[in-house]
């Protein structure tokens, strides 16, 4: 195995040479967000790579977030390191499904979550990140809404609307196997630690949250919120920022078996590789990039 800083080093030369972008998810391995340019969410780190000058953006992520930056930067050549990295949530839902679930419900938005394919934003009405769920579902028009694909977000949404909320039954591998135990564990380890949540969680997990909130609002609320101790019910990933940004708190995962093996596939091998042959390169066909550009616009404009 080469030498992890010999690799980095390799890296960012050759980023440099091909005028490069790299971007890193909070789920990604240490030694690839140490070599990013932004690390970040998904939808955050494809609209930073669309406004930043660079020929070529090299996502280290999985399927659909490389497929949203070449989305967002359809004049920069989009990378995905490790060709097979995909999201299983994202894969619990097809266009066709869409369209059928509209014939039963032609009266509802569609509501997609990120965390989707191209051709599902496509035929959707309007985006949405975990982050900003809530204020897009109360925005639409309608009063019963189609949200893909992710159950658990949308029932957590549900807890702030009057909207009719019908959700689909996809879900994270991730986030769906926090338990109540692993909070109670979690807690007499760590008492004073305060429980910081995702939404993608399911609802009796939120209810034993001191803080519910996104890879990067859970970032932000470590950083400018109160105590020194906390309890991460996320993927674990995200310790590996959070040690960086904020060194001086502790952090402790809900449970140590919170690994996606899709978000672990890139390592510095594959980021070496890509760059050198420039593939694999991830295309979204024009057609499909228009329309879900759209469903993506429209949620930027709120």
């Amino acid at each position: 195995m080469q030498d992890t800083a010999m690799l980095q080093d390799e890296i960012l030369r050759l980023k440099d040479r091909k005028n490069a972008i790299i971007l890193a998810h909070n789920y990604q391995r240490p030694e690839i967000q140490d070599i990013a340019d932004i690390t970040g969410d998904s939808l955050e780190l494809a609209r930073a790579a669309a406004a930043m000058d660079g020929e070529v953006i090299v996502f280290c992520g999985v399927d659909f977030m490389a497929e949203t930056a070449a989305i967002l930067s359809p004049e920069k050549t989009v990378l995905l390191p490790a060709q097979d990295a995909c999201c299983p949530m994202a894969g619990m839902i097809s266009a066709a499904e869409l369209r059928f679930a509209r014939t039963r419900h032609p009266d509802a938005a569609v509501v997609c979550y990120v965390n989707t394919t191209a051709d599902v934003k496509a035929e959707s009405d309007i985006c949405c990140t975990s982050a900003n769920a809530v204020s897009v579902i109360n925005a639409v028009r309608e009063n019963a809404v189609i949200f893909v694909p992710d159950r658990n977000l949308g029932q957590y949404a549900t807890r702030f609307t009057k909207k009719t909320i019908l959700p689909w039954e996809g879900f994270c591998l991730v986030h769906d196997r926090f338990s109540v135990s692993d909070v109670a564990i979690a807690k007499q380890a760590h008492p004073d630690a305060a429980v910081l949540v995702h939404p993608e969680c399911r609802p009796d997990v939120i209810d034993l949250a001191d803080h519910v909130a996104s890879t990067s609002g859970i970032v932000r609320y470590v950083k400018s919120g109160p105590g020194n101790e906390f309890i991460i019910g996320t993927e674990i990933g995200i310790m590996h920022r959070l040690a960086k940004e904020c060194p001086g708190k502790r952090y402790f995962p809900l449970s140590e078996k919170a690994v996606c093996v899709n978000m672990k596939k890139t390592t510095l091998v594959h980021v070496r590789d890509a760059l050198v042959t420039f593939h694999p390169v991830i295309t979204v066909p024009e057609e499909i990039a228009a329309r879900a550009r759209s469903s993506i616009e429209r949620m930027l404009v709120l």
